[in-house]
């Protein structure tokens, strides 16, 4: 029997981590054992470049960054910038100032990461839905108003989609009270959105599965909070129900994606010359994944 391998693709894809390598150059400034008081002095630390878990400060450029450094069994020093910050992770035997002068070497790259996530955080606040009559959020490419059906005149399906194609939103009628809480009606219009999920993967798992020339054994949905997909060896997909916040073509680069690697369990050109045989434009969408500001529930 097959190793159930999987392979998975992450919400803020594979950029968020630096190339690893050997460091070189020297530091012109030298990380220091972080201290909670340096923070309330730093008057140039974004809120944004501080690690909730920071053991270390690092001056890089005209910022100073908080960041959580670790010991790992690794052979080379690795940077992984993700919404919390920058994590650091080195060989047990790296002397720090190996670990210094990397850090500087990688210092553009750290820099507009960081700033990206700020970026993303900020669009993403924007973005947050506020659980009411009329409240609007993206589906699939269209944006849905929600209105709530007192008369409970959709309570055997408990929501009802009305198209709206000369208005800027469809409708989606749910059968929830106006005295309603504002977590019942997230909770209404997920089950919902999670159904429609649901459906729509099956329908493009199964469009694209005979151009790959794979098989998909069992779909499974995701509320990962770093990952948009994933592919197991033994046939298993998982797909972030989120997604429905995208358009179709979001939807068919992640499907094509992890379809992929039922074919090839790595990303090799290889992998990516498959993605490009049902997809030659995935680059551009995947770019629109990867900066796209999901609605925070």
């Amino acid at each position: 029997m097959l190793p159930l391998l999987r392979y998975t693709l992450d919400l803020f894809l594979s950029e968020t981590a630096a190339p690893a390598g050997p460091a070189s150059g020297s530091a012109t400034r030298v990380a220091a054992p972080y201290q909670p008081g340096d923070l309330l002095q730093n008057t140039l630390l974004p809120a944004a470049f501080n690690h909730p878990q920071a053991n270390r400060t690092v001056r890089l450029g005209d910022a100073h960054i908080a960041y959580a450094f670790a010991r790992a069994r690794r052979r080379t020093i690795g940077f992984v910038v993700g919404p919390e910050g920058l994590v650091v992770r080195a060989p047990r035997w790296t002397p720090m100032g190996e670990v210094d002068a990397a850090l500087q070497e990688k210092s553009a790259w750290i820099l507009r990461k960081l700033q990206e996530m700020q970026e993303r955080a900020r669009r993403q606040g924007e973005a947050r839905i506020e659980w009411r009559d009329g409240a609007r959020l993206p589906f699939l490419g269209r944006v849905l108003e929600l209105r709530l059906d007192a008369a409970h005149t959709v309570a055997r399906s408990g929501a009802k989609l009305q198209l709206c194609p000369q208005s800027d939103a469809d409708q989606l009628h749910l059968a929830v009270a106006a005295s309603a809480r504002p977590e019942q009606l997230r909770d209404a219009v997920q089950a919902w959105l999670m159904r429609q999920a649901r459906a729509h993967f099956v329908l493009r798992l199964n469009h694209f599965a005979p151009q790959l020339q794979v098989q998909w054994s069992r779909l499974r949905l995701s509320n990962a909070a770093t990952r948009w997909g994933s592919a197991s060896a033994d046939g298993t997909i998982r797909l972030n129900w989120r997604l429905v916040h995208f358009g179709t073509a979001v939807v068919d680069y992640v499907v094509v994606h992890e379809l992929s690697h039922l074919r090839v369990m790595d990303h090799s050109p290889r992998f990516w010359n498959t993605v490009a045989s049902v997809l030659p434009e995935y680059a551009a969408v995947r770019a629109e994944l990867k900066d796209g500001a999901v609605p925070r529930w």
